[in-house]
């Protein structure tokens, strides 16, 4: 439903999953570049107090004693190379045991490195020494959804990839919209209904033959068809990529295609962006996907119209503007200095701090029975005002609030989406998936309910 090796055609299963799975960029974004030390505090944008002095005593839960909690933060770094969940762990861990901890229990990290194909034993362990996972994500996180409700694993990941574990039980996601729904149903309407009307005639989409951007795929065509488009061309490239991108740029030709869907690694939109100008072909708009947010595609001059809807979060190049993701930034330039706050940190800052705030209020008495139900209780989260309010009671409802970004000269901006609520469009059109799609794995499937935790 959103993309992120060095051996290319993994690295393309791996980019295109998590574009796919709505992650975040791997490119940079303009900062803050105030180095101020950020004080001591446990209050982060509008919630006050996350994290604090305690004096905790016993040891309620497994990964919990009295002197600290053990989450758990699933990344395929070891492959990718990729730092973004490494690195929000460590800013807000740093930051949050300086202010005290969650009631004076530090946090400590538990890096479970997947090396990409290492899931299940990763997940094995983490069963059997972690008190939760958060802030994390894998590219083949289905592989250990089973181990993980098998154990009773409460689950506050940064993104999700795989249907399995799109909406899986004992899962607090903080993102918008539920597995049933089309996420991006706002964005085509507006794109075909109101940034570009009389594009939807004929609209293409391009893909790594790979089996998550198979489904990504049919769900995209499904939802264009539903807001008012006509896909008349659909069509896989080899997962590795290609050198020659002028056939497919004939074939968008050849079919009158005047929008593009593009499930793929940026640099090789940008070829094919080439490939377009070479034969003087001109589309009226491509979707990049929020996997471009932050690359060098959003600089583009040859195709200025490039276009990514990034989920609800507040833009990071606008962050003098917004107090959240401001301070988000002085904690990367304290804590992790030189490291690049992308669309893929403020999920998982976003999530961990869904984590602390639920953890604390359970106070002394912390386990994974309480700290679960408190995050399902959230009805607006926002991570202290870095995202669009989004109702954990109900998770598998169509997402509340979009808002795009557009390629210019000087790097993605906000596309003019007529905002009704801050930089955001709340209450857009949804759409309801009617195809048959892999659904999420529940505790049933194993064998357990809501009863067995505790």
């Amino acid at each position: 439903m959103r993309p992120q090796v060095t051996l290319a055609a993994l690295a393309a299963v791996v980019l295109l999953a998590a574009g796919c799975a709505r992650s975040g960029s791997t490119g940079t974004h303009p900062s803050v570049h105030s180095r101020a030390p950020q004080a001591a505090s446990g209050s982060f944008g509008n919630l006050k107090n996350v994290c604090g002095h305690g004096t905790p005593s016993g040891a309620p839960d497994q990964g919990v004693t009295a002197s600290q909690i053990e989450a758990g933060v699933f990344t395929d770094i070891g492959f990718t190379k990729i730092p973004d969940l490494v690195n929000a762990a460590k800013v807000f861990t740093s930051w949050c045991n300086a202010a005290g901890g969650i009631n004076g229990r530090k946090i400590v990290a538990d890096i479970r490195d997947t090396k990409l194909f290492n899931v299940v034993p990763q997940m094995i362990g983490a069963c059997q020494t972690d008190f939760v996972l958060a802030g994390g994500s894998a590219a083949f996180d289905g592989l250990g959804v089973k181990n993980r409700l098998s154990c009773l694993l409460p689950d506050f990941p940064a993104q999700v990839v795989e249907p399995q574990n799109n909406g899986s039980s004992l899962q607090a996601y903080v993102l918008n919209n539920g597995y049933s729904y089309a996420p991006y149903a706002g964005y085509y309407n507006w794109l075909l209904n109101t940034a570009y009307p009389g594009s939807g005639k004929s609209v293409g989409i391009l893909y790594g033959d790979e089996p998550i951007t198979q489904i990504d795929s049919a769900q995209a065509a499904e939802t264009l068809k539903a807001e008012g488009g006509t896909v008349t061309l659909k069509e896989s490239f080899p997962v590795l990529g290609i050198s020659n991108w002028t056939p497919y740029a004939e074939a968008l030709k050849s079919h009158g295609v005047k929008g593009l869907v593009f499930y793929g690694e940026p640099n090789w939109l940008t070829s094919l962006e080439q490939a377009l100008n070479g034969i003087n072909y001109k589309l009226d708009w491509i979707d990049a996907n929020s996997n471009a947010y932050g690359s060098l595609l959003g600089n583009s001059l040859a195709y200025p119209h490039n276009y990514a809807d990034i989920d609800g979060y507040y833009p990071v190049e606008k962050a003098s503007s917004n107090p959240a993701t401001q301070q988000l930034i002085k904690l990367f330039n304290q804590y992790a200095p030189g490291s690049t706050v992308t669309l893929q940190v403020l999920q998982a800052f976003s999530s961990w701090l869904l984590f602390a705030t639920s953890a604390d209020t359970c106070g002394n008495d912390l386990t994974r029975k309480c700290v679960y139900e408190a995050a399902i209780k959230q009805t607006a989260w926002t991570g202290g005002g870095l995202q669009a309010p989004v109702n954990l009671a109900k998770p598998d409802s169509p997402p509340n609030c979009f808002n795009v970004e557009v390629s210019s000269p000087t790097g993605w901006q906000p596309a003019p989406i007529q905002p009704n609520n801050g930089i955001y469009r709340c209450g857009p059109p949804f759409y309801k998936y009617k195809g048959n799609y892999p659904k999420p794995l529940t505790l049933a499937d194993v064998g357990k309910s809501m009863s067995n935790l505790k």
